[in-house]
């Protein structure tokens, strides 16, 4: 066993973490990896009651033989894409022995040595920081054990689901690259929202969509310049960038401690498996860490080689999309929003895309995306939440928006038509300016009438007007209300305001 054990504890002149990650993620398919049964990770089959979702093959009865989900494996291949690896032209299925109650065959189906994506890189927004990503390997899920009964109540056994057994997992393995448990969080959220843009997951961390288990060790340099590293530690299924962050930073504590008690110092045998105590905020050990060959890996007799030709890797690549750091650029860059409403709209994929379709419409120009952008939060949010739906299933659609930002535009509505048009084009097809004209809500632009009201309104408020003369401000607001009222919201109000002062004598 390898270990260093000293009479006495050598000084510590620094630590530096070094911190490699797998993350598991499942990919919202239909069906599950190697059978027709619905897969849990698809929306469609989020509520299903427990050992609902399975088939013969979920279950491992004997006869039962799996089919390759295609389309699992494509989502696969846009991921690996998007980080920059290469996919395999042909790659393999292999057995993972191991027992557990959630796993019926005994074994899981996975990909050892010829994995479909390897050799990749991702740069970190900001700091461009490079990290390295080994490898991209498709596999299947296990099920997954509960100790409480319906209602909250505590259970002494473990109570099996087969739901989640046998969905779609791709497991994402960096290069220890990281040296903070702030660099493995932004990794762990920029990948997130790789995956939720290329539409591969929906990204639920209560769900367990995503889950992060962090590879931590640390070297340690003593005093005499000697370096000496702690035996790693594998935190298990974090589904939280919260308990992501709290258990690196933990280890960073615990395994100095630790190798001042004991020495031991890493080496073949010396890893271990952890769990986050969510509670307590400490890691737990679990049991010491198997190595490849525990698992006694072989290839799946049952299942061909996969096999990705041109024309295959052709259609998938046309499937990439724009990524949130090229698209943050652009809606900072090109079009001008501030941060703060870029990171609202780029937090959510289906907004993002319903935002570019506003400013297509609207003929793609920055003033034009950047109306857009402050409607869609400041009033689109509103009515959305009124209507308990979000904002791209509203009910406006992007035509209808461009029209909406056209008519303030020219002036023919105002801020407060615009939000109650904005409504009741949410219930309508209606044309927006035809919408506004049957309401009423078009501009006047008849100067003589708009004399009138004002002349109306300084007459009936002499105290207003000669506060306004002699340069109160303050004054305008009744000044305003009275012409607004005259003319039934219909006017625009910095034309009423500028049209007032040049009455008082105020105007430019």
């Amino acid at each position: 066993m390898p270990r260093m054990a000293p009479t006495q504890t050598p000084e510590i002149a620094s630590t530096r973490l070094i911190i490699g990650l797998e993350i598991h993620i499942e990919l919202a398919t239909r069906t599950k990896m190697f059978t027709r049964a619905p897969s849990l990770a698809h929306p469609s089959h989020y509520d299903s009651a427990p050992n609902t979702l399975v088939d013969p093959l979920v279950m491992a009865l004997p006869g039962a033989l799996p089919v390759m989900n295609r389309r699992a494996v494509e989502m696969s291949m846009k991921v690996g894409l998007a980080l920059g690896c290469s996919i395999a032209r042909r790659c393999r299925w292999d057995r993972k022995n191991y027992y557990y109650p959630d796993l019926p065959k005994g074994y899981q189906i996975s990909q050892y040595d010829r994995p479909l994506c390897t050799d990749g890189a991702w740069n970190l927004e900001g700091s461009g920081q490079r990290i390295g990503i080994i490898r991209a390997h498709l596999e299947e899920d296990t099920g997954k054990l509960g100790h409480e009964l319906p209602g909250g109540h505590a259970y002494e056994g473990s109570l099996v689901d087969l739901n989640r057994a046998g969905t779609p997992l791709l497991e994402v393995v960096t290069a220890p690259d990281f040296t903070t448990a702030d660099e493995v969080v932004q990794f762990a959220q920029e990948l997130r929202d790789l995956c939720r843009y290329l539409r591969v997951t929906e990204g639920i961390m209560q769900k367990g969509h995503m889950r992060f288990e962090p590879n931590i060790n640390l070297a340690i340099t003593l005093a005499d310049g000697t370096e000496v590293r702690t035996p790693v530690v594998e935190v298990k299924n974090l589904n939280s960038f919260r308990a992501l962050k709290g258990a690196i930073e933990h280890e960073s504590v615990r395994q100095v401690e630790a190798w001042q008690q004991d020495g031991r110092v890493m080496g073949r045998g010396m890893k271990a498996t952890r769990g986050w105590d969510d509670v307590r905020l400490v890691t737990v050990l679990q049991r010491e860490k198997e190595d490849a060959h525990d698992y006694r890996y072989f290839p799946d007799p049952d299942l061909v080689w996969v096999e990705v030709d041109d024309a295959w890797m052709s259609r998938v690549r046309g499937e990439l999309v724009e990524l949130p750091a090229a698209r943050a650029q652009r809606y900072l860059g090109t079009w001008g929003l501030a941060r703060k409403d870029a990171d609202q709209i780029l937090a959510e994929p289906d907004l993002s895309d319903f935002f570019e379709s506003c400013v297509r419409a609207a003929g793609g120009a920055p003033a034009a995306a950047l109306a857009i952008a402050k409607l869609l939060l400041n009033v689109g949010m509103k009515h959305a939440n009124e209507r308990q739906r979000p904002l791209h299933r509203a009910g406006i659609s992007p035509a209808q928006v461009a029209g909406l930002i056209a008519l303030r535009d020219e002036g023919a509505i105002n801020a407060g038509s615009a939000d109650a048009l904005f409504g009741m084009l949410c219930d309508s097809d209606d044309e927006p300016r035809a919408a506004a004209e049957r309401a009423g809500m078009v501009i006047v632009r008849d100067d003589s009438a708009l004399d009138a009201w004002v002349d109306a309104a300084l007459a009936a408020n002499a105290q207003a007007a000669a506060d306004l003369q002699a340069g109160k401000m303050a004054a305008m607001g009744r000044i305003m209300g009275h012409v607004m009222k005259a003319s039934g919201g219909t006017v625009d109000a910095k034309t009423v305001q500028a049209r007032v002062l040049e009455r008082v004598g105020k105007g430019a």
